[in-house]
């Protein structure tokens, strides 16, 4: 989100996807699209019918790679060198789209300045990827009429996230593909509710639809409604959270269905700053690593059990209607109100669509969408009034920054906070499985998602299990700078050589003991998709 908003003005994206199957070229760069978000895949393989040809970026091969007409099989870390050079040959070639960055846009000279060093030959000592595969996906991508771009956490778990994904903005940019429908950028997100969480002001600089709390106007507005005083200071990212509670700083946590005790990075570091909080509240539907650290549980409510709204990857208010009274005899807003009131400030709803008015109240996104809206189907914000049908794609007319114009942010190669050497050899990718949820408390209890996938299987090349004297299916040892684990192996041509792949499903398997304390400087995302580890056969 800090990315593209920086770029373009939302930290959103910019189409639908029921726009994905008319697309003529799809980017699908750092997303393991069938694995990860298999409801937009089935968009993907409309598109692929349909005659669209593909573009894949992703150190491994990923099932959508047999479609691809261009593999860009990177080196883990290198996003940045790996879009400067398409961008170069684009330029290059004379293929950028001249009226739309001048009339649209600001920035390109200095974009123009800094892609120049970046020619295929120079990518290639970076990131591996051959400088005719290069040119040939520069050429696809920029020849087409409408392209659009779906990224994952490939490209975002890096210490250098936010700015991997300005830079797929300026490629995006420079052919000038957004404002019309099957163009434009899809991040996608990593669970169903993830934009919506986000609208909603958890950040530490902003309030419900990402208004700054360092405005006054913005301040002004919100304390009228809520009647408290507010402070224009940003609070603490949740890894911030955990580094305070080490240090003795941050006394008391209170996490709503989140599992950091086995989904965040370098878990010995997660667990020390757990054990050191004087009071830990976990609200969740099942028993996870992190309620074993709780010093209170409150049993959460499932989506069958509550009334609300979902809001989507592509910015689609939906309404979550429940089937079932919550089984614990609340819901989960009624607990957070009823706490609230004993600590000392009231807070009283009597049923989720009056929250939905406030946020319509509070947050100009928002601002048209209620209840009564959503019983026919989902809203895309932005929906400034009631009478406005919602937005399917942003940026007809202009970009939704200060002045109405996209902005070029000239990159440099940073690579990955950890590379392989002769102690630790390779280069550990972390990443999601389709038969697993996030930590699998919930798919891990369903007895045939188990018999699909009962365990996790560490995923090395070939020659790599040669070398190492390793088979399919045997266990072995991983090991980082920061802890070990043991695990089966799957000896496949989906990883490259050099690289391992791991999923974090698995409470017996903690990949996350070995991912490193890296992180994204301005947003705190870790750096999951890179770390150094060593393989050893037991």
């Amino acid at each position: 989100m800090a990315g593209l908003a920086n770029s373009l003005g939302a930290g959103a994206a910019s189409n639908s996807f029921n726009q994905i199957g008319d697309a003529d070229v799809l980017f699908i760069f750092g997303s393991n699209t069938t694995e990860g978000h298999p409801v937009v895949s089935l968009h993907v393989n409309r598109a692929i019918r349909n005659g669209a040809r593909i573009i894949v970026g992703d150190p491994r091969k990923i099932e959508l790679a047999k479609h691809a007409d261009v593999w860009l099989n990177l080196r883990p870390g290198s996003n940045i060198a790996l879009l400067n050079g398409l961008v170069h040959v684009i330029l290059r070639e004379g293929l950028h789209n001249r009226e739309f960055i001048e009339s649209r846009t600001e920035g390109f000279e200095e974009l123009r300045e800094s892609v120049k060093a970046y020619t295929p030959e120079y990518v290639e000592k970076i990131a591996r990827v051959p400088p005719d595969s290069l040119i040939k996906a520069a050429r696809i991508y920029a020849g087409a009429d409408k392209a659009m771009i779906l990224y994952g956490l490939g490209v975002t778990e890096h210490r250098t996230g936010t700015e991997n994904a300005m830079a797929v903005a300026n490629l995006a940019l420079v052919c000038g593909q957004f404002g019309r429908p099957s163009t434009g950028i899809m991040a996608l997100r990593g669970q169903n509710n993830v934009q919506g969480a986000s609208d909603m002001g958890p950040l530490p600089a902003t309030f419900p639809g990402y208004q700054p709390v360092s405005s006054y106007g913005v301040r002004e507005k919100f304390e009228k409604t809520w009647g408290v005083q507010l402070s224009p200071e940003p609070g603490l990212k949740s890894v911030e959270m955990l580094d305070e509670a080490k240090k003795g700083a941050f006394k008391g946590l209170f996490i709503l269905g989140e599992d950091p005790a086995q989904t965040d990075p370098d878990l010995h570091h997660v667990r020390e700053a757990l054990g050191s909080l004087e009071f830990l509240v976990v609200y969740d539907i099942f028993p996870t690593e992190t309620t074993r650290f709780a010093h209170v549980i409150l049993p959460g409510a499932t989506f069958a059990e509550k009334d609300g709204t979902f809001t989507n990857g592509e910015r689609r208010v939906q309404r979550v209607r429940k089937a079932i009274e919550p089984l614990s005899g609340m819901a989960e807003w009624q607990v957070i109100c009823e706490i609230s009131t004993r600590m000392g400030y009231p807070m009283r709803y009597s049923h989720p669509s009056e929250i939905m008015d406030e946020i319509a109240g509070l947050a100009p996104i928002y601002g048209g969408i209620g209840y009564e809206r959503l019983e026919e189907g989902g809203i895309q914000w932005p929906c400034p009034a009631k009478d406005h049908p919602g937005t399917a794609t942003l940026y007809q007319e202009m970009f939704s920054r200060p002045g109405g114009r996209a902005r070029f942010v000239a990159l440099e190669h940073k690579g990955s906070g950890e590379a392989p050497d002769d102690r630790y050899p390779y280069v550990l990718i972390t990443g999601r499985r389709r038969e697993h949820y996030n930590n699998g408390s919930m798919t891990r209890r369903v007895k045939g998602i188990m018999e699909l996938f009962p365990g996790e299987l560490l995923e090395i090349n070939t020659a790599d299990a040669g070398r190492l004297d390793i088979k399919d299916g045997e266990t072995v040892k991983v090991s980082s700078r920061r802890g070990m684990i043991r695990v089966k192996v799957k000896v496949t041509d989906r990883s490259q050589e050099g690289n391992a792949f791991l999923a974090f499903h698995y409470q017996d398997v903690l990949t996350n003991i070995l991912t490193s304390e890296h992180r994204d400087p301005i947003t705190g995302t870790p750096e999951y998709k890179s770390c150094a580890v060593r393989i050893e056969k037991l």
